[in-house]
Formats: structure tokens, sequence, C-alpha cells
């Protein structure tokens, strides 16, 4: 059993966890281990503690049957391991998805597309990674500024969703405007001071819907190469939401006139 933080072992799961380990990531807690487990990542080694809980100890089962390493620490250990108050007991690494790019993303049956334009807060962008899955979107583009998107507070907020959707990391701008050109899809940025609303838009489409930072939205740059802006109308004297609130609204409007 794992009893010091000093471990070379546990240091490397701190690595991972803080994404110092180039194609690894670290999901933390029971439900995202359990998602984890349904995926196709492949899992490399379990921590878990050696008071575990019954749901975790029907997790290393699983793990150990599929030859994954599994192995016990103390509570300590899972403490450091962790980057919440009250660690759950397990934490596995695994690799992460394999990164498509754009000109693989498959354009059949007018695709939605989400990306997110410098968008920081983790919590923000997990959210948003887990509507974007549910509303049927093809695959989401984190742009250059964007948190990382296999972070452990985004990962613990897209609920096992950055297993499955298809994420494309630190796309520039540039490379974004020429593809949508190129591709046919329609560019359309959310902007609280558009003509449009949401419901008036034609989404069914090949879209792409552009999601801006929390403080200063789209970039003024990239609103001026858009093909749309749409606003979500609301009452006085409330002015905006937060970026994944917004991006609810709109992903389930066009999921809406899309028939999903």
């Amino acid at each position: 059993m794992l009893t010091s933080a000093a471990n070379p072992r546990v240091k490397h799961a701190i690595r991972v966890r803080d994404g110092s380990e180039r194609g690894l990531l670290l999901a933390e807690g029971e439900r995202l281990v359990e998602e984890l487990a349904h995926s196709e990542l492949r899992v490399t080694q379990v921590f878990h503690s050696d008071h575990a809980s019954d749901r975790v100890l029907k997790l290393t089962v699983t793990f150990q049957e599929r030859g994954v390493e599994c192995i016990p620490a103390s509570g300590a250990v899972m403490k450091a391991l962790s980057d919440t108050v009250n660690p759950q007991g397990i934490a596995a690494i695994a690799e992460r998805p394999e990164a498509p790019d754009l000109q693989s993303l498959a354009l059949g049956d007018a695709p939605l597309f989400v990306a997110l334009d410098a968008v920081q807060d983790p919590g923000n962008v997990g959210t948003i990674i887990r509507t974007a899955e549910a509303a049927g979107a093809a695959a989401l583009i984190a742009l250059q500024g964007t948190a990382d998107v296999f972070s452990p507070k985004v990962l613990r907020s897209a609920m096992g969703s950055a297993f499955r959707l298809p994420i494309l990391r630190q796309v520039s701008p540039d490379e974004l405007v020429k593809w949508t050109a190129h591709a046919g899809v329609r560019c359309v940025a959310a902007d609280g001071g558009a003509d449009c609303t949401h419901v008036e838009h034609e989404w069914r489409q090949p879209t792409l819907l552009i999601l801006g930072n929390e403080a200063n939205g789209v970039s003024s740059a990239l609103l001026k190469r858009c093909d749309q802006r749409v606003r979500i109308p609301m009452r006085a004297p409330v002015e905006s939401l937060n970026v994944a609130s917004a991006a609810a609204v709109l992903l389930f409007e066009a999921a809406r006139q899309r028939g999903y």
C-alpha cells in the first residue's frame, strides 16, 4: 500500500492531474471513474483508498479483470492526489482521447459544432461539454486561451462527456474561420448586441456556434468574421447570462429545431 506522497508513482499521478504529463488525464471520484470504466479510453493505473466503499471496491474488481494495475493507498496519499476537499477514495490515470483535426470532422447531416473562444472557468468549460453532447453536437473546439479541457475540474463538470465527445484543442481563430469557409459551415457567434434572436435563427444547417470569454464575450476580431450573430432575449435589468447557461439555451434551441 502506498503511504507516502513522495512515492514516484504518486508524484507521477500528481503531474498527470496538473497537466504536466502529455497525453494522460486523472479522473477522480466514484461517478467519474465509473464513466471512465464505461468509456473506450485506456486506463493505466487506479489508486484506491485502503478504506474503500463497496462502490469503489466493485470498480477496482472491474479494472483488475481488465488487467489494470490497482494500487491501494492511504488517506493521506488519496488527499495528495485529489484537488477536492473531500476525496472519494478512487482516482484513475488514463490516456487522453486522440484529438481529431478540423479536416477530419464529419460534415454529413448538417452537423452542429461548438467552439469556445477563451472560456477560462473550468466549471463553465465542463458544463458546456456536457451540454454540447446532450444537445447532439458533433464536436467541441477549444480555441487558444480556453481552459484545459482535461483538467480535473473540467472533467468533473463534464461528468464523462469529455471521454466521449470529440474535442479539438488549441485551435487558432484563423484556422477555425478558414475551415468553416472551406467546409461550408455557418459561423454563428453568441452576442448580446445582435439583432437576430436565437429563436429566429435557422439552426437546421451545418453550423458552428461560438461562445466567448466570461468577461469579454467573443473577440471583436472573430465576431467580424462570423456569418451571423445571435442573442438571447431577456428582461431588463438583466443584460447577460453565464456562458454555460447561455450555451444551454442556444444549444437546446438548435436541438429543438433539429428535432433531437
